[in-house]
């Protein structure tokens, strides 16, 4: 299969109807192959758990290779980058998260499994204030190997890009509609510049509108492409408090500045803080250490502290000391190359930690003692 044929396949998969990421991975891993899911019969199909009837003969008569084709030609047509969740230019951190898409488009500048990836988000409605401690936090994390994340809205998002490309970090905005547009219009001279360093990230097809219901999906990929997360400004309930929401279910680092208890936009961040849902920052310094960012720290090695003796461990826990080194490892490496659920390398890690055989550092990063 060529390099074309084998795009045209992926993006088929992903408009098959009434099948979502997870069921895509599902019909992937039973029948072994993206040619072998349009090969079988509707019979065979619908043996597969979860595919009724109606989806099985939706699959077998083919009729969506139409759109994937129309969708491949505005692919070829605007050079913009395919990233299929088995190929290995996808990003690495999403592979772990069980409802992320399969396939996402990108047009842009991007290598998504090097750098440190830091999601800045925020109300629409933002501040002065609110503004100058998201220029104030980018502006200090430059030169420290760190790509800044957000949606391409209004307010602390767009400041948030904005200011990355006034320090020279890279930045990616994920958007919530096809990549035939930019919104809102706007943001289009900003998201153009983006694509020199950086770039735009979408999970849906050209033609896409920005729908409201695809926003909060959106917001699922910006919680899981990060290393961390930061609410600059949050009413109490909003977009910005469900990505800093998700990316806590992902396993990741959740930070916020604190704001005048008066203040609407910052009920929520204020909330998050009291209910230890995010780690109260009051600038980049903070960030910087609880995520062992730190560039004066980098490099050092603590010397290893001499590992109990005797020490049993489960079959489980073997294989995970077998991936955790003697050198940092974050989280999200360790469960890929485990090969086991988040949720369960979190429940092993914190039971070897508790046996003195791993240390925990900020950044939900680990090391063999």
């Amino acid at each position: 299969m060529n390099k074309e044929d084998k795009i045209l396949y992926q993006i088929a998969l992903t408009m098959i109807p009434n099948v979502g990421p997870v069921l895509a991975r599902i019909l992937l891993s039973y029948c072994g192959s993206l040619e072998e899911v349009f090969k079988q019969k509707a019979s065979q199909l619908e043996k597969i758990p979860d595919i009724g009837p109606k989806t099985a003969r939706s699959i077998a008569r083919q009729k969506i290779f139409h759109l994937a084709e129309a969708e491949l030609k505005n692919v070829l047509k605007k050079k913009v980058q395919v990233l299929f969740f088995l190929d290995d230019d996808f990003p690495a951190r999403l592979k772990n998260c069980n409802d992320a898409p399969i396939l996402l488009y990108f047009k842009g500048n991007m290598d998504f499994n090097k750098h440190r990836y830091l999601g800045v988000v925020g109300t629409r409605k933002s501040s002065e204030y609110g503004r100058y401690l998201t220029e104030k936090l980018v502006e200090e994390c430059a030169g420290k190997d760190i790509i800044i994340v957000s949606g391409m809205a209004y307010g602390i998002d767009i400041c948030a890009h904005k200011a990355a490309l006034k320090f020279g970090l890279p930045t990616v905005g994920v958007m919530a509609h096809g990549l035939d547009r930019i919104y809102p219009p706007e943001h289009t001279e900003v998201a153009r510049d983006m694509t020199v360093k950086g770039g735009v990230l979408t999970e849906y097809p050209f033609n896409t509108e920005p729908d409201r219901e695809n926003f909060p999906s959106r917001n699922r990929i910006v919680a899981g492409l990060c290393d961390a997360i930061v609410v600059v400004e949050a009413a109490e309930k909003g977009g910005a408090l469900i990505t800093a929401d998700i990316a806590n279910s992902y396993s990741r680092d959740v930070f916020a500045f604190p704001g005048r208890v008066n203040d609407p936009y910052s009920l929520g961040c204020n909330k998050f803080i009291r209910d230890n849902r995010a780690g109260l920052i009051s600038g980049a310094a903070d960030l910087l250490r609880m995520m062992s960012w730190d560039e004066d720290e980098k490099g050092k090695k603590k010397k290893p502290a001499q590992q109990q003796l005797f020490v049993e461990l489960s079959e489980e826990e073997e294989k995970l000391m077998k991936v955790v080194t003697r050198e940092k490892r974050d989280i999200d490496s360790i469960a890929i190359d485990a090969g086991m659920p988040m949720s369960k390398v979190s429940s092993l890690l914190f039971a070897l930690e508790m046996k003195g055989v791993i240390r925990a550092y900020p950044g939900k990063q680990f090391v063999q003692v």
